[in-house]
């Protein structure tokens, strides 16, 4: 038994926060399965890191480019190859426990556009034709009712960049409205699924800063975990009562929190409290490799969500009391986020454009 294993055996299923074509080729991400893992994540960081470091992808590269594809062409070619392969891997996962989910951003551009947003994650979903495929869709007052719209329309979503208890609410009753919509138009919406990614380090980072500017150190190291605590309990609030029920009834699954944003990122910290704070049922954390490594050789299996959910609903009000506003703070995040990842993108779409004309 490995650790990923006991954490299963809790109800919480660990998925692997990165992607490259070297990791499904090589036979490293097979191995993890074995070991119990039960997914894979992206984003336009991870992307870009993988596709413009090394030459893992410059033959493909150089056969799209004298075919005269474009930059973005190219870049889509990619990863639908990379996320096809990952799905196919993770393929009995799925067929087994339920599981086994590889996920895909749309792209960050997007994020405050909502037909495009439908429209591009409609596209990557089609062309993948996968059951285990997660299209990613942030945490926006715009990405909600694309969000809705396309649980309605059977298509799996991510919703990511969450870092609010407010954004979860929203993302939880987005996928609640688009089962309801996918119910009224006589689908079968045991075949849909979603998680909501809650961002939990960030969250830290930065309060920890404001922490620091006003001389409190008990609570550095306190809120992200609280934050995500409270998120999970709302979440045992939501889907339970008559309108869960009338769903429930027809098969629909529930929406997993995921935690997401997992590596510390403070050397004092310890390197796997991100994981072992926050071990509990139906619920997912996504994990950068040395993160995984980590909890691999010393992480522990233990249920630990719901205990302390008292201290962590006192630790968010004394923050409140210090005058930080966690709500400030997170609505910052998720606009830095998304800035992050439209960053990361452009500097892929443009280590594409130097690789091609030099490929060519």
């Amino acid at each position: 038994m490995t650790t990923l294993q006991d954490v299963s055996d809790l109800g919480q299923a660990v998925w692997l926060d990165y992607i490259s074509r070297s990791l499904i080729t090589g036979g490293e991400l097979r191995r993890l399965v074995y070991q119990g893992l039960r997914g894979v994540t992206s984003n336009p960081t991870i992307l870009e890191k993988a596709v413009a470091a090394g030459g893992d992808y410059d033959g493909q590269i150089g056969h799209l480019a004298r075919q005269g594809k474009t930059p973005e062409e190219i870049y889509e070619a990619i990863v639908l190859q990379d996320i096809g392969s990952a799905a196919d891997v993770l393929r009995p996962v799925h067929d087994h426990v339920g599981d086994g989910y590889v996920s895909l951003e749309v792209s960050p551009a997007l994020a405050h556009d909502t037909k495009a947003t439908i429209a591009s994650a409609r596209r990557f979903f089609s062309a993948l034709r996968r059951p285990n495929v997660f299209i990613k869709v942030p945490a926006t007052p715009e990405g909600f009712p694309a969000i809705e719209a396309l649980i309605s329309h059977g298509i799996n979503v991510n919703v990511t960049l969450i870092f609010s208890l407010a954004q979860y609410e929203a993302a939880a009753e987005a996928y609640l409205s688009g089962l309801e919509k996918l119910v009224e138009r006589a689908k079968d919406p045991s075949k849909v699924a979603s998680v909501a990614s809650f961002f939990v380090s960030r969250v830290d980072t930065a309060v920890d800063k404001a922490l620091e500017e006003r001389g409190v150190t008990d609570l550095q190291g306190k809120i992200a975990i609280a934050n995500a605590k409270v998120a999970y309990a709302r979440f045992r609030e939501i889907f339970l009562g008559q309108r869960w029920d009338r769903l429930t009834a027809l098969g629909t699954r529930l929406q997993r929190p995921l935690w997401a944003s997992t590596g510390t990122k403070n050397p004092k910290y310890p390197d796997t409290m991100y994981v072992d704070e926050l071990i509990g049922p139906n619920t997912v954390n996504a994990l950068p490799p040395a993160t995984l490594e980590a909890f691999l050789d010393h992480g522990r299996a233990l249920p630990t969500i719901e205990v302390g959910l008292k201290q962590a609903k006192e630790q968010l009000a004394r923050l409140g009391q210090l005058g930080i506003s966690l709500d400030d703070i997170t609505e910052q995040l998720t606009t830095d986020g998304v800035t992050l990842f439209a960053k990361s993108y452009d500097a892929l779409i443009a280590a594409i454009a130097e690789k091609s004309e030099r490929l060519r």
